[in-house]
Order: structure tokens, then sequence, then C-alpha cells
């Protein structure tokens, strides 16, 4: 590491002021400071020091998606060779996947990067880190046959109106990782729905690559008496069952489907302390408390009512938009009591649009968007609500 440090300061004074780079000195910079820790110092007023910067922790969370990451590969290779009726090692299955969701990955930094980098040259200010984890973000949450222009086009979208219009890292309203499957849902609604792209090359006449809840949104309208027959496929032995739910060997989009996976991830963002227990905990039982009231009303208007609540929760990407898209520290609510209402709100809308509304099955998406519209309204209220508490004390 000190060979690689040497070289990069010795090519530093053609990037500070006065070298012939200069203008590509904020893309010098970000290189540096991802390799080594910063040696920036305060200038004016008081500064509070810490040892972890933004890009180790963006790294953290970077680490705690890799079970996602690594699942998903395996899982697109078990999915594809199983609607052949192939039969397949792990080591195939995870390399089959590899090949295919590497693509996906580059496209999103390459993209992602360069966009970041040319908003960074144009304002002359330092790249910001955020999308390090938005890059990994937006390709696990999209099918994997989604074409790959189609994901530069839904990047770049996320980037400039997510993000940098709002002035980057740290000023943007909304989850630029949701941002980015909400152009794509919109725009090109084919690619994101239907039961072919949810599985490589899926062939409807070997096996459904439906996901799920595109398989329960289309139940909706159908005969509740023949319930019982429709809901095979989410009974114990069905491909949909809690237990295949639960460790993930279902169609879905390549990060979201394995509860473990991001069991895992949570636990490492906890442990860190990067990740908030408050939205998380607070999400869960939101969207527990809303599948049960669905419960309770039994399969009289929709056949979506009918899943016990934690299967409920275990299918789409509720539980991985849980863990890494609603504790978005930037898009999400800062107060203690913001937190719990927030992430109370994101979870039961998460299951209400999920279930009334089958053209959103994935009403995750929809409900996470929504609350980081609502999250500044939120704060506000709750600072407002103590201010007056306090303002009673004091007159009292």
């Amino acid at each position: 590491m000190n060979f690689l440090k040497n070289i990069l300061n010795n090519i530093k004074p053609h990037f500070e002021q006065g070298g012939r780079f200069q203008s590509l000195y904020p893309a010098y910079d970000a290189f540096e400071t991802f390799l080594f820790v910063p040696d920036h110092t305060s200038q004016s007023g008081s500064h509070i020091r810490d040892s972890v910067d933004l890009k180790r922790t963006m790294v953290i969370v970077i680490i705690a998606l890799m079970p996602c990451l690594l699942f998903g590969m395996w899982n697109i290779g078990y999915q594809y060779h199983y609607q052949l009726g192939e039969v397949s090692s792990l080591m195939e299955n995870l390399m089959f996947g590899f090949w295919r969701v590497v693509p996906l990955i580059i496209v999103s930094y390459v993209v992602g990067l360069g966009v970041e980098f040319g908003f960074a040259v144009h304002r002359s200010h330092q790249v910001n880190e955020g999308y390090l984890v938005t890059g990994m973000l937006i390709p696990l949450i999209m099918p994997i046959d989604v074409p790959l222009w189609m994901l530069a086009i839904s990047v770049i979208f996320a980037v400039v109106i997510g993000k940098e219009v709002f002035g980057g890292t740290g000023m943007n309203i909304l989850n630029p990782a949701l941002t980015a499957r909400a152009f794509l849902f919109f725009a090109y609604p084919t690619k994101m729905s239907g039961d072919k792209v949810w599985v490589h090359d899926g062939y409807t006449d070997a096996i459904s690559g439906e996901t799920a809840l595109g398989q329960l949104a289309a139940m909706t309208d159908i005969d509740p008496n023949n319930s019982d027959t429709l809901m095979g496929s989410f009974s114990n032995e069905g491909v949909f069952s809690l237990y295949n739910a639960f460790i993930g060997i279902i169609p879905g989009s390549i990060g979201e489907t394995s509860v473990i996976a991001i069991l895992i991830g949570a636990f490492i963002l906890l442990f860190t302390g990067v990740g908030s227990r408050v939205i998380m905990v607070s999400m869960f039982l939101g969207g527990l408390f809303m599948a049960y009231i669905f419960n309770i009303l039994g399969l009289e208007t929709n056949l979506f009512m009918a899943l016990p609540p934690l299967h409920q929760l275990c299918l789409g990407g509720f539980l991985f938009g849980t863990v890494f898209m609603a504790t978005d520290p930037v898009s999400a609510t800062q107060t203690n009591i913001g937190k719990i209402i927030y992430g109370f709100l994101c979870g039961l809308l998460s299951i209400l649009i999920r279930v009334v509304n089958p053209a959103y099955p994935e009403g995750v998406m929809v409900a996470i968007l929504f609350m980081n519209v609502m999250a500044p309204l939120i704060d506000h209220y709750v600072v407002q609500a103590s201010i007056n508490r306090r303002l009673k004390r004091l007159t009292s």
C-alpha cells in the first residue's frame, strides 16, 4: 500500500491548484480518499472528530449487502437450472449467476459514478460518497434480465433527479435506489412485471418465473371458493412456502429473496451501529399489524388477505426494504419519535398497497418513497410538539 500511496503523492501536484489537471482534482480526491483515510483538517469552528468517515460507513453497508449479493447469484443459477429440470452443483449455480449479475453491477457503477464525477468537476467540489452503496443497491432490486441500457437510464435518472438536483449526498429527499426502480417500473413496466423477467431466460412452459406477489395479485379477482387450489403454491409443500421464502429459493429480484441473507446484513448494520434498529423494528411491526388486520378479514374480498402475517412479510422486498432502504439516514426521519412513526407507517403502507392495489404488488417501493417525502413533515411536528411541551412547563 505504501507503493500505491507514493504513486498518488507523486501525481497529486498535477491535480492541485495550478496543475495541468486541476479541473479533475475531485476525481483524484475521490480515488485517494477511497483507498486511504483522508488527511483533511478543519480550518475553522468546532468539529466532532471520529475515526470513521462517511466512506468507511458506506463500506460497512456494502459488506452487509454481500450475503444478499452472493445468495442472489446462486439463486439465479438455481432458478435457471430448476426450470430446465437440470441438477446443478452449488458452484455451477454461483458461477452462472455471477456472470449475469456482474454486468449489472459494472453498468450501475460506471454510469452512476460517471454522472457523479461530472457533477463534481462541474461544481468543483468533492465526489459524493453516497453512490458507493446506491451503486450496489440498484442491481440488487432489479430483475435479472433487465436490459443494460434500461438500467443505465434508470441510474442516470436516480442520480440526477433523485439526488443531484437537491444538492447531492445528504440533501436528497428520496432514496436514489428506489427512485431508479420506480423510474424503470413506470417507464418500462413490461420489464418489471410478468412471469419471464424474474428468472433468466424464463421459459413459462417449464415453470412459472412469476414472483409470489405477482401470482397473489393475479388471484384477487378469482372465486374465493377455489382458494384452496389457488393457494397451493403457498402451502408447506408449495414453491412459495414459508420455508422456501425464508431460505430464498423463489423467483424475485436479485438480492431480495433470502430472509436469512437479509438478516445477516441487518445484524452487521446493527452491530456496527450503522443501521437504525428503531426504524427496522417499527417498520416490521407496522407490516405485521397491517397483515394481521387483513388476515382477520379473511378471503371475502381478496385472496391476498389469506396469507399468515409472518409469511406475508417474508415475500417480496419487504424485509430488504426494511433493512437497507427505509433506514437510509438521509431520506428517513431524524428524531427518535419520528423514526417510530416513519417506520411504522412504511410497514403499514407497504402491506396496504400490496394487498389493496394489485397493480402494485410490491408496495414497499411506493410506501418508502411516499414516507421519504413525508419524513421532514413528521420531524417538524415532533420537534414542534416538544417545543410546545417545554413552553407549557415554562409557563406553569
